[in-house]
């Protein structure tokens, strides 16, 4: 493992105090409040490595650039907030995705995806149409 630096400490912290998965511009405007001057190129070698440490996990939604959060959380969802464009965790899930497999087939993981308004945003008034 490599050895973590101010650079990756400030990314971590970012991403453990948004509570939420965030994406790379999201997490370089938070971390750079703690290490001045830091660039996205940064941001990006420092994801990698945690990614590839097991300290992060990358969330991906469909059309969208990948998010990240903390490797320790349990099977979870999100929620992805069709305003703002934020992603939240859902810890709540279905559970067994068995009875809704074709006859025959096995699911092995699932990944489910709610959309809509975040609270944040229900409660400020939508932007004009263009």
């Amino acid at each position: 493992m490599e050895r973590i630096t101010k650079q990756s400490t400030a990314i971590l912290n970012a991403i453990h105090a948004a509570q939420r998965p965030l994406l790379a511009p999201e997490i370089l405007e938070a971390a750079a409040l703690e290490v001045p001057g830091m660039g996205m190129a940064t941001v990006y070698r420092n994801i990698k490595s945690l990614v590839d440490n097991g300290m992060l996990t990358t969330v991906y939604l469909p059309g969208e650039n990948p998010r990240y959060e903390p490797s320790h959380h349990h099977h979870h969802h999100h929620f992805h907030c069709t305003r703002c464009d934020k992603v939240f965790d859902v810890h709540d899930c279905p559970g067994d995705m068995q009875q809704l497999a074709p006859k025959g087939f096995t699911v092995e993981s699932h990944e489910i995806t709610l959309y809509g308004v975040c609270e944040t945003c229900k409660l400020s008034p939508p932007p004009p149409s263009a």
